[in-house]
Parts: structure tokens; sequence; C-alpha cells
């Protein structure tokens, strides 16, 4: 495999991993011994803030491929 396909599959297991454990959170949560609307609260609040990160991690990583991009058009 080449350093992208490499890059792109570490990738695809990196959020499937942070999918799968989003997953998990909220099953917990949903199960746990609170109040059904303190409950949906909190997992409402936690699902805003990892949406949030997400936002954050892929307009990273973004930047850096154009950042990537530019340079190896520099080079070229």
């Amino acid at each position: 495999m080449s350093e992208s396909e490499d890059r792109n599959a570490m990738l695809y297991l990196l959020a499937g991993v942070g999918i799968g454990a989003l997953i998990g959170v909220a099953a917990g949560m949903l199960f746990a011994p609170k109040p059904g609307l303190e409950t949906r609260e909190e997992l409402r609040e936690k699902l805003r803030r990892s949406r949030r990160r997400l936002i954050r991690w892929v307009a990273e990583q973004k930047a850096k491929r154009q950042q990537v991009a530019k340079s190896e058009e520099a080079s070229s």
C-alpha cells in the first residue's frame, strides 16, 4: 500500500473507533440510573461538544492537506 492509502486506512480506523466510543457513551448514559430528562440533557451537551471537536478536527485536517498540496506544487 502507498503512504496515502495507509493514512486513509488509519483515518477510517480512528473514525470508526471514535464513532463506536460515542455510541458506547450514549448507550451507557441512556441506561444509567438517572432521570430521563437529566440523562437526555447530559447526552445532548456531550454530543454538541463532540460535534464541535469533530468539526474543528476536520477543518485542521483540510488545512494540513492544503498546506501539503501547496508545498508539493511549489517544489514541482
